[in-house]
């Protein structure tokens, strides 16, 4: 199983005056979240979605190699069939 789908829950935060929020330390840590960071917040459902940039940037790299396999596999299966 990708790290990145493992749920954990790490504890509250509370939304200060500004709109911020505190990362537990623990969620810091085992992410490997660092000061200054760049860090990418998303809706989901009703809730929020929260991963670093460089997170979010493999996660579509991958998702684009994949695409990609997939669009050979298919040109493949196609010249298969005219063939066949």
């Amino acid at each position: 199983m990708p790290k990145w789908s493992k749920n954990t829950f790490f504890g509250a935060a509370t939304v200060g005056e500004r709109g911020q929020i505190v990362i537990p330390a623990e969620a810091r840590k085992e992410q490997n979240i660092e000061f200054g960071d760049k860090v990418m917040v998303f809706a989901h459902g009703r809730g929020l979605l929260v991963l670093k940039a460089e997170t979010v940037t493999e996660l579509l790299s991958e998702t684009l190699s994949q695409a990609t396999t997939l669009e050979e596999l298919l040109k493949q299966a196609a010249k298969d069939e005219e063939q066949g």
